[in-house]
């Protein structure tokens, strides 16, 4: 059985200039990715997926391998996760490399620790799910979601606001971290959320998208308190 991580940081970004290797507690952001996947022990291979020449090196600085650069069908603002995936898979088999599950790890994932990745590959490999995608329980119930017309308030569900929270069962979405797959049923379904996707509950404090300046200093507060304050 072969597995490989495969990072997707592609460079570009609009909101927070060179996010992906932008110092984030003194490292580049994406070393923690890379890290983590180290950490793990349980990859054959751990690679960067990217477009940019200053990614690259980072990745290869912290410990991963970028055997060949992204192409520009899949460094556009429309290209999808699936499709970079599908593109890596596809490379490495010219190179004469296949593998039977991947890892998939977004770039910015501070809070993303080795000790969940190998658990929740743990829990894959013995559930019979061909994927698991870590996710985090919404903090209020979705039911009793509002929207504004006209400066108004008003309920999605106008019924649904009367159920008592204990009533509801609990949603969740996704954490935006990393997902397991078999690559086999990855490429017939073309999709990263095969029909057996194996839930992966990640405690809130660890769910933090970073996407615009006041994501990245939220995400700087909650990791001082999560380890440099213990």
């Amino acid at each position: 059985m072969s597995i490989i991580a495969i990072i997707t940081a592609r460079g570009g970004s609009k909101r927070i200039p060179k996010k992906n290797i932008k110092e984030f507690m003194s490292r580049p952001m994406l070393a923690y990715a890379v890290e983590a996947a180290k950490g793990t022990g349980i990859f054959d291979e751990i690679m960067v997926s990217t477009d940019d020449e200053e990614i690259a090196e980072t990745a290869r600085r912290y410990g991963a391998s970028v055997p060949f650069m992204r192409s520009e069908r899949t460094s556009n603002d429309y290209a999808i996760t699936y499709d970079v995936l599908e593109e890596v898979l596809g490379e490495y088999r010219k190179l004469g490399r296949t593998f039977d599950e991947l890892c998939c790890i977004y770039p910015c994932v501070p809070f993303l620790t080795c000790k969940s990745l190998s658990d929740a590959y743990s829990r894959m490999q013995g559930s019979g799910a061909d994927a698991l995608q870590p996710v985090c329980r919404y903090p209020s119930p979705v039911e009793w979601a509002m929207r504004i017309e006209n400066g108004l308030l008003v309920p999605d569900d106008k019924e649904a606001q009367l159920i008592r929270s204990q009533d509801l069962v609990p949603k969740y979405y996704d954490a935006g971290m990393f997902y397991f797959l078999k690559t086999d049923v990855m490429l017939s379904e073309r999709t990263i959320t095969p029909t057996k996707t194996l839930a992966y509950i990640i405690d809130e404090a660890e769910c933090q998208d970073i996407d615009t300046p006041e994501d990245w200093k939220m995400a700087e507060m909650k990791y001082r308190i999560l380890h440099l304050e213990k």
